[in-house]
């Protein structure tokens, strides 16, 4: 059975009543509704035909009923079709700090959680290609080498290595020669065993050296993979009763500020989002749509920002499944453009 037109329209009206109201909604109060136009004996007869599909479900409490979460998708789905951009002012609230980056996402997570009056979250820019593009050993002190590290978003690392005895300027020019050209272009995955033995073959009495280098480098790209999330108004969550139980609350607030499992569940996302390649816009994990069994009971919706061809961040709001998703998705639409525009202006 397809939804007609009716029955979304009775599906629509139901999921707005109980955003707004967060109590089960019965046929009486949808049959207010003027532009449906319907009998009570009717809309309850369509209710009992989406609840038969698994839009609503009745708790065992009351008679009326409640959006499930694939009623709730469906919902969301349907709004995201229709929905457009709405030009917002964050984006002069925020150029006035846009002098560093992280006070930029901080200030935006802040307006975002006041705003919306649920959490939000940002997570800093990633960067999903790191490549090395160059490499540059130099004598620093007695028996340690300063490796200069740069990736090909211009990232420039130092690392200082301790070396067994002293290296003459002919062997350190050598390793620059061997390391800068097995390396150029190679990412993580690229820099396998065979690359490694070559290496080591190379440079011969100093292979242990290549495994300090080769360390260093896996090093400082994991640590540049490293996701860094900025939240705020976590104490939102404490506002909506179906949040609010001691227990519930605790685990969302020690997800939240742990962040360990938030960080996992945004990085997949964020993975599956630049695989594809494509602007991506906005995305809604309803209850048991997250990988996150402490929220089960939220809906996250996210969008991915772009701060340059190949490096991009996320922008999400946590609240409960009730939450007013289409004042969240045009919150994070527009705040969406405002990151991918101020981003292009202080590059």
């Amino acid at each position: 059975m397809e939804l007609d037109e009716r029955k979304r329209k009775i599906l629509n009206a139901i999921i707005k009543n109980y955003l707004e109201t967060g109590e089960p909604v019965g046929s009486r109060t949808i049959s207010k509704y003027t532009d449906l136009n319907l009998s009570s004996a009717t809309i309850r007869n369509e209710m009992s035909d989406l609840e038969e599909m698994g839009y609503i479900v009745q708790p065992h409490t009351s008679a009326g009923r409640i959006p499930s979460d694939k009623g709730y998708r469906f919902y969301v789905d349907d709004m995201l079709k229709e929905k457009q951009t709405e030009v917002s002012e964050i984006r002069e609230k925020l150029l006035e700090k846009a002098d560093k980056l992280e006070v930029i996402l901080e200030t935006a997570a802040k307006m975002l959680a006041t705003d919306t009056n649920y959490t939000s979250m940002i997570t800093k820019p990633q960067y999903k290609k790191h490549l090395v593009k160059f490499l540059q050993l130099s004598d620093f002190d007695t028996r340690k080498l300063l490796m200069v590290i740069v990736l090909d978003n211009n990232i420039v690392k130092n690392r200082i290595i301790d070396v067994p005895v002293d290296l003459d300027k002919e062997i350190v020019l050598k390793l620059n020669i061997v390391l800068n050209t097995f390396l150029q272009g190679l990412g993580i995955e690229g820099i396998n065993i065979s690359v490694i033995q070559k290496l080591k073959q190379q440079a011969g009495e100093h292979k242990e050296l290549i495994e300090r280098i080769l360390d260093e480098i896996a090093s400082v790209i994991e640590e540049e993979d490293q996701l860094q999330i900025y939240t705020s108004g976590a104490t939102n969550i404490l506002k909506y009763p179906e949040l609010s139980d001691k227990e519930k609350a605790s685990e969302i607030l020690n997800a939240l500020e742990e962040k360990n499992m938030l960080t996992q569940l945004i990085s997949n996302k964020l993975d599956d989002d630049t695989a594809s390649k494509e602007e991506t816009g906005i995305q809604v994990y309803i209850g048991n749509e997250s990988s996150i069994d402490s929220m089960k009971d939220c809906s996250l919706v996210t969008a991915t920002y772009k701060l340059e061809d190949g490096v991009y961040g996320k922008v999400g709001i946590i609240g409960p499944k009730r939450m007013d998703y289409e004042k969240v998705v045009e919150a994070l639409q527009s705040l969406k453009g405002q990151l991918d525009d101020i981003f292009k202006d202080t590059k």
